[in-house]
């Protein structure tokens, strides 16, 4: 068990370097939630459905911290720093991830609809045919 515990939590894992293929695309990836989340941003502005609007509005500043936060655990690892390159935040930074992507998509199942014009149909004889009483 303390094999196990020392793995995750040992405040000095072992510096990777940047031409680590596992390194560069964790980078990329980190890099695209970023910037991903300006677009998402633009994309939720230009919505005309308020519910739609209403529910995206956590996704911009989520993925960006969480691009953010994983390109400061990528660093920290490259650059052997103590502390922030413990494995056991890659799992909280993953388990977060996953927990957000699962309640978004529980709560737009949930919320999301769509409120449909109404359409009203005037028709002449109306006025001229018996109504009930």
């Amino acid at each position: 068990m303390q094999q196990f515990l020392s793995y995750w939590f040992y405040p000095r894992p072992g510096a990777t370097s940047y031409e680590n293929p596992k390194v560069l695309l964790l980078l990329f990836f980190c890099i695209l939630l970023f910037l991903g989340s300006f677009g998402i941003s633009l994309l939720r502005k230009k919505r005309e459905n308020p519910v739609t609007k209403k529910l995206m509005r956590s996704w911009a500043p989520t993925m960006r911290w969480l691009g953010g936060v994983g390109i400061l655990l990528v660093i920290s690892r490259a650059e052997d720093i103590q502390f922030l390159s413990i494995r056991a935040f890659w799992v909280l930074w993953v388990a977060w991830g996953v927990l957000f992507v699962i309640f978004q998509a529980w709560k737009f199942r949930l919320k999301h609809y769509t409120i449909l014009p109404k359409e009203y149909v005037e028709d002449p004889r109306d006025k001229y045919l018996p109504k009930k009483t």
